[in-house]
C-alpha cells in the first residue's frame, strides 16, 4: 500500500459561502468527505485523512460557522437545508458525482439526512455516534434517560449560552468535552491549543451553537427516513449525551447495515479509538 498522504489546506467557494477544508490524496481518486460535529472542526479527522488519502481524495471541511469557514449571522442560514446544500456543493467542488460520506455528531446528523435525501450522491455511509433522525425523535419523546441526557441542547439554544461557555477561556466547554480525554493522554496539548484557537475565532462559538438553535426535525421523519445505501455505524457505548439505546431498531431504517459497538469509548470516537476507526472503515469500504 502507498504511504500515508500529506494533509494540505484550501478553501471552497460555494454558492453564497466559503468553506475551509483539509485534504489528503490525489484529486483523481474517489472522494471521501468527512463532516465534523460540535464543537470540533476538520482536525477531529486528522488521523483519518492520511490513511484514506492513500487511495482516495479524503476531504474534511470546517462546516459553516466553524473555525476558518464563513460564519453567517442569520439563524436560518444554519437550517438543515443549508447544511445539506453545502454538502452537495462540496461533492461537486472536487469534480465528483458521488462520495463515501463520513460524519460524527452534528456532522453525522447531516450525513444521515443527506443519504436519505440524496442516495444517488452517496456510495457508502459511515456514521460515528450520531443518531438516525427517526430513532432520535423516538427517544426524545419516550425515553426519560435520553431526555435528561439531551438537556444541554436546550441550554445551548439560550441567549446566555455564549457568555457561560466562553468564560475563563472556554473553561466550561473544555470540561464539557475534552478535559477527561486530556487527563488520560488521549487529547494532546497541541490539540488543546488548536481547539482553543478555533473556538476563539470571532463568531465561531455562535456559529456552532446555531446548529442547535436552527434545528427543526422533519415532520415526516418517522415515515420517510429509510437509508438505501450501505452503512457502517461505529458507536462509542460510553457516550453520556447520545445513549446506546439510540442504536436499537436501527436495522428497521437501514437494511444494509454494519453496526460496531465500541465498548470502552465515549462520544469522542476519533480521539479515543482512531486506529480502530480506521480499521473498521477500511474493512467496510475496501479498495477503490
Amino acid at each position: 500500500m502507498t504511504a500515508p498522504a500529506a494533509i494540505r489546506f484550501g478553501y471552497a467557494q460555494l454558492p453564497g459561502i466559503r468553506l475551509h477544508y483539509a485534504a489528503a490524496g490525489e484529486a483523481s481518486n474517489p472522494l471521501m468527505l468527512f463532516v465534523h460535529g460540535f464543537p470540533e472542526f476538520w482536525r477531529c479527522w486528522q488521523r483519518q485523512l492520511p490513511e484514506f488519502g492513500r487511495d482516495h481524495l479524503a476531504v474534511a471541511y470546517d462546516t459553516r460557522g466553524y473555525n476558518l469557514s464563513d460564519k453567517p449571522e442569520r439563524l436560518e442560514d444554519y437550517a438543515i437545508e443549508a447544511i445539506l446544500g453545502d454538502l452537495k456543493a462540496m461533492v461537486g467542488q472536487f469534480g465528483h458525482k458521488s462520495c463515501i460520506l463520513v460524519g460524527h455528531d452534528w456532522g453525522g446528523a447531516a450525513c444521515w439526512e443527506f443519504a436519505i435525501q440524496y442516495p444517488e450522491l452517496v456510495e457508502k455511509l459511515v456514521i460515528l455516534n450520531a443518531p438516525h433522525p427517526a430513532l432520535f425523535r423516538r427517544d426524545l419523546q419516550a425515553d426519560p434517560q435520553q431526555q435528561k441526557a439531551s438537556e444541554y441542547m436546550g441550554f445551548f439554544r439560550t441567549p446566555e449560552a455564549e457568555a457561560k461557555i466562553a468564560a475563563d477561556d472556554f473553561a466550561f466547554l473544555w470540561k464539557f468535552t475534552f478535559a477527561g480525554l486530556h487527563r488520560k493522554g488521549q487529547f494532546s496539548d497541541q490539540d488543546r491549543e488548536a481547539y482553543l484557537e478555533a473556538w476563539r475565532r470571532p463568531g465561531a462559538l455562535t456559529g456552532g451553537l446555531n446548529y442547535y438553535r436552527g434545528y427543526r426535525m422533519r415532520k415526516d421523519v418517522l415515515a420517510n427516513s429509510r437509508v438505501k445505501v450501505p452503512t457502517l455505524v461505529l458507536w462509542g457505548m460510553r457516550d453520556t449525551a447520545l445513549l446506546p439505546r439510540l442504536i436499537e431498531g436501527l436495522e428497521d431504517y437501514v437494511p444494509d447495515l454494519r453496526l460496531v459497538r465500541l465498548d470502552e469509548v465515549t462520544h469522542w470516537v476519533t480521539h479515543q479509538a482512531s486506529d480502530r476507526v480506521n480499521r473498521e472503515i477500511r474493512a467496510f469500504i475496501g479498495k477503490p
